[in-house]
Order: C-alpha cells, then sequence, then structure tokens
C-alpha cells in the first residue's frame, strides 16, 4: 500500500535525520559510496547504512549501482532540491545560534542584486559593521526571478534590488539610488578621448554583450535601432562580471551597462565612461522589504536609507 504525504512527513520528523539529508547529497555530487565517506568524515558502512535507512523508511530507491559508482534514481533526482533547501536551512539556523552565542544583538538575511551589491552595498556595508558590530549580516546575490522566490520562501530578511513590477503580498519597495544606462570601456579605448559621441556612430565599435533576456541587452536593442550599421559582438556573452569586466579591461569593447554596476570600476579608473547621450532609464535601486521586521533589520534598513540620502 503506497503511503500518503502526511504519514512520510510523520516518518521523517519522528525517524529522520539531518545527516541522511547530507549523505544523499554528497552520494549524488560525487557518485561514489567512499568518496561520500571521506569527505564527510564517516565509514563506508555507515554512508550505506544511512541510505539504507533512508530509502526503507520512504519506502523509495534513492540509487543504482553501477560499474563506476552510484547514480541517483528520478526520485532522488526529484527530493535533492528539497534537501538541498532544507540544509540551507539548518546552516543558516546554525548561523544564527552562533550569532547569539557570540551576543550579536541580531542576524539579517540580506539578499542583493549584482547592481546594488556594487554601486551601493560595496560602500555602505562595511560602514554598517563599523557601526554596528553585534549585528550579524549573511549577504547573498540573487537577480529577478531568484530574489522574488527567495522572498516567497521566507529565506530573507531584506532585499536591495531594483524595484519589481509587483511587490510580494506583505512587502513594499523603498527606492534608494536612481540609475541609468552607460556606454563603458577601457581608457585606452578610442573613445575614451572623444568629448562626443553620436549615438550613430557606436556602431562602428565591437560590443561585449550580455546574454537575451538581460535588461541590459534589451536596452541596448533599443539603441542599436538609432546605429547607422548592424553592430558588431564580441563572441563571448555573459553575465559572469568577472569575465565581463575582464574583457572590458582587456580589450577595445564597448557594454551598455547599468552606472550603478561599474560604479565601483569607474571610480577606481579600471574603465571609463563614453560620452554619447543613450538617454536610457532605469528601475532604481531600493530595498525590498516586509511590512513588519525584526530589530536587527530595522536598523541596517533605516542605516542604508540614510547613507543613501547624501550620496
Amino acid at each position: 500500500m503506497a503511503l500518503n504525504a502526511l504519514s512520510l512527513l510523520n516518518r521523517l520528523l519522528t525517524r529522520g535525520k539531518f545527516r541522511q539529508l547530507q549523505i544523499v547529497l554528497r552520494v549524488a555530487e560525487l557518485g561514489s559510496i567512499q568518496r561520500t565517506a571521506n569527505a564527510i568524515g564517516i565509514t563506508q558502512s555507515g554512508v550505506t547504512q544511512a541510505l539504507a535507512h533512508l530509502e526503507q523508511m520512504l519506502e523509495v530507491k534513492l540509487f543504482e549501482r553501477h560499474a563506476r559508482g552510484m547514480r541517483p534514481t528520478a526520485a532522488c533526482i526529484d527530493l535533492l532540491p528539497v534537501a538541498r533547501q532544507l540544509m540551507l536551512g539548518i546552516a543558516r539556523g546554525a548561523e544564527i545560534v552562533a550569532a547569539r552565542q557570540q551576543r550579536s544583538t541580531g542576524f539579517v538575511r540580506l539578499l542583493a542584486s549584482s547592481s546594488a551589491i556594487h554601486g551601493l552595498l560595496v560602500r555602505v556595508l562595511p560602514r554598517f559593521a563599523e557601526a554596528e558590530p553585534s549585528i550579524r549580516v549573511q549577504l547573498d546575490e540573487a537577480e529577478g526571478e531568484d530574489q522574488l522566490l527567495a522572498v516567497a520562501r521566507s529565506e530573507v530578511d531584506l532585499a536591495v534590488c531594483r524595484r519589481p513590477a509587483v511587490s510580494p503580498e506583505g512587502w513594499a519597495f523603498y527606492p534608494l539610488l536612481p540609475d541609468r544606462f552607460v556606454v563603458v570601456a577601457r581608457y585606452a579605448h578610442p573613445l575614451a578621448r572623444v568629448t562626443s559621441v553620436k549615438v550613430a556612430d557606436l556602431s562602428d565599435w565591437e560590443w561585449l554583450l550580455l546574454p537575451a533576456g538581460a535588461a541590459a541587452r534589451e536596452h541596448f536593442e533599443q539603441i542599436a535601432a538609432r546605429f547607422k550599421a548592424e553592430p558588431t559582438g564580441f563572441p563571448v556573452t555573459t553575465r559572469a562580471l568577472p569575465m565581463l569586466f575582464w574583457l572590458l579591461q582587456e580589450r577595445d569593447l564597448l557594454a551598455l551597462l547599468p552606472l550603478s554596476l561599474v560604479a565601483p570600476l569607474l571610480a577606481s579608473g579600471q574603465l571609463c565612461q563614453v560620452n554619447a547621450n543613450v538617454d536610457l532609464g532605469i528601475e532604481p535601486l531600493g530595498i525590498l522589504a516586509p511590512l513588519q521586521f525584526g530589530e536587527a533589520a530595522r536598523r541596517l534598513f533605516d542605516f542604508l536609507q540614510d547613507s543613501t540620502s547624501t550620496m
């Protein structure tokens, strides 16, 4: 007789162990009982017994043995995302308890976009740490839908991001910094020395493009419609910031990016802004916050608002 969801839940609550989840994740990742045992510091028989106990409890086979090790079954593949979320929650719980034991007055789970990190948090968050050393901040990075999913799953206390089309229920958006798109290049680029560049003439140069679907790519297509010819795109498209910034500093490429994202590189002289009036706005950066939140999150919220009012 097949077990229903409630019966399985009761079994997991009464007989399940966190170590079993860790073992399932590691075996799926490493594909080997021996490598899993070495990685988490238990015996091979301990790994085997833990898997057997979990399979017996769930009444489903999680792994298939083959010549080169262990392969997750379809049921196991379906369970892996849930197991990862559970382990992430346990790790974050440990952070919170450790912070309290270390006499911290609070713990804030902060989620931010790349633009928010580069354009705002690199300047403000270190100052907050100095002003409020007893508050622990865990910063994670995510974009767009991933941010909203994290909010929906109650995985964050505050998010620093662009204004969403619709704020999640029980949350509100508070704008902090206006933003806009700019054309950037390295200082060795020929256009760096030009005082005024016509948008139509930007088609004469090679462009570093973000993948389709990115806001910067969509806005690039808008200004490309004003070019006098079809622009040339560099063969690599990427969202990965280390690669993006390295290519811009090493080659004569142009890129259309949010000012907030490239602000630290402009300030340090690693990149320069090309004097072309593309006149493209973008939603401001701000704080997405629940209508009710704790004291530690409130202090960070107020600090971000106070800091950006003078920028």
